[in-house]
C-alpha cells in the first residue's frame, strides 16, 4: 500500500529511520534522506507498506529554484518487485503539480542507480561527494579583521546575490528560508560583506550548506579559515558528525575540505527527469 501523508508522523520517523538502518546495513554507503527537513513541509513523503512495515520511502524535496529533488530507498528484501517504479510513478505528478518542469532524481553512484536511473528515461545532471569530517580542524590565529556571524534582515539581499553568483541559480525565498536549528552566516573582511554559509544542527549531527565566498575575495584564505572555524563551531554545539556536499567537478573546493579534515563518505548521482 502506499501513502502520501502530508507530513511524516513521530511514528513514519521511526519507520524511515528503521529503513534505512536496513538499507545502509545491506549496501552500505549513506543515503540522502536530509534528517533535517524530514519533519517540516519541505519534505512530500511517499510511503511504502507491507502490512505494518515500511519498504519503501520516497520524499520530493523543495529546497528552491530550479529543481526539485526526489530521494528515496527500498527495502532489500522487497527489491526488483517495482517498489522504487511505483514510488517514483507517485512522486513525479506531485512534482508537476508544485510547478516544476523537472525533478532531480538522487541516487548512489552505483550500477543499481545508474540501471534504476535508466529504466526511467533519466540523464544524469551532476554528481556530488558526499564528505564527513574528522578530527576538528585546529590550525593557525583567527585573523581579527574577519568576521562570522550570523547574518541580519538587513544581509539577506546580499545572501542571494553570492548564493546566485556561487551556484548559478537564484535561491529564492524558499532557499533563504531557516529551518529550525539552521543558521545562516555571513562573513565580513574589515566590514565587508565577503561570503556566506548555513550551518545546520539537528541533535549530534551538523551540517555545512551554500558556503559561498565572493569571487573577488578568493585566494586570501577565507575560505579556510570560515571553513574551519564552521567546524570548531559545529563541534562545540556537540554534533559529533559533521558534513557537507561538494560536485565531483569542483576540484578548487573539494582539495579545500579534505585539506581541512574531512573524506569522502560516498558519491551520489543527481539525474534529470522531465515532468
Amino acid at each position: 500500500m502506499l501513502t502520501t501523508p502530508a507530513r511524516l508522523s513521530e511514528s513514519d520517523l521511526t519507520a524511515v529511520a528503521a529503513l534505512e538502518q536496513r538499507v545502509v546495513a545491506h549496501d552500505g554507503g549513506r543515503l540522502k534522506l536530509e534528517w533535517g527537513v524530514l519533519p517540516t513541509d519541505r519534505v512530500v513523503p511517499l510511503l511504502a507498506w507491507e502490512g505494518e512495515q515500511l519498504i519503501g520511502y520516497a520524499g520530493i524535496y523543495v529546497f528552491g529554484p530550479p529543481d526539485v529533488e526526489v530521494a528515496g530507498m527500498v527495502d532489500p528484501v522487497a527489491r526488483r518487485g517495482g517498489v522504487g517504479s511505483a514510488l517514483l510513478k507517485a512522486a513525479l505528478p506531485l512534482c508537476r503539480e508544485r510547478g516544476f518542469a523537472q525533478a532531480l532524481l538522487v541516487t548512489p553512484s552505483s550500477p543499481a542507480g545508474t540501471a534504476f536511473a535508466a529504466a526511467h528515461g533519466a540523464t544524469l545532471h551532476h554528481s556530488e561527494h558526499a564528505l564527513v569530517l574528522g578530527d576538528t580542524p585546529y590550525g593557525p590565529p583567527e585573523d581579527p579583521s574577519r568576521t562570522l556571524v550570523p547574518a541580519a534582515a538587513a544581509d539577506l539581499p546580499a545572501v542571494r546575490r553570492l548564493l546566485t553568483a556561487g551556484f548559478g541559480h537564484d535561491p529564492g525565498e524558499v532557499g533563504l528560508r531557516e529551518e529550525p536549528g539552521d543558521t545562516t552566516l555571513v562573513v565580513r573582511q574589515d566590514g565587508v560583506l565577503v561570503g556566506t554559509l548555513r550551518l545546520s544542527r539537528r541533535k549530534r549531527f551538523g551540517g555545512i550548506y551554500g558556503f559561498v565566498v565572493d569571487p573577488e575575495q578568493q585566494g586570501r584564505g577565507i575560505g579556510r579559515d570560515v571553513l574551519a572555524r564552521a567546524c570548531r563551531l559545529l563541534r562545540a554545539q556537540g554534533c559529533e558528525r559533521v558534513h557537507l556536499e561538494v560536485s565531483v567537478d569542483n576540484d578548487r573546493a573539494l582539495g579545500l575540505y579534505t585539506s581541512t579534515g574531512f573524506a569522502q563518505e560516498a558519491t551520489e548521482d543527481y539525474w534529470a527527469v522531465s515532468l
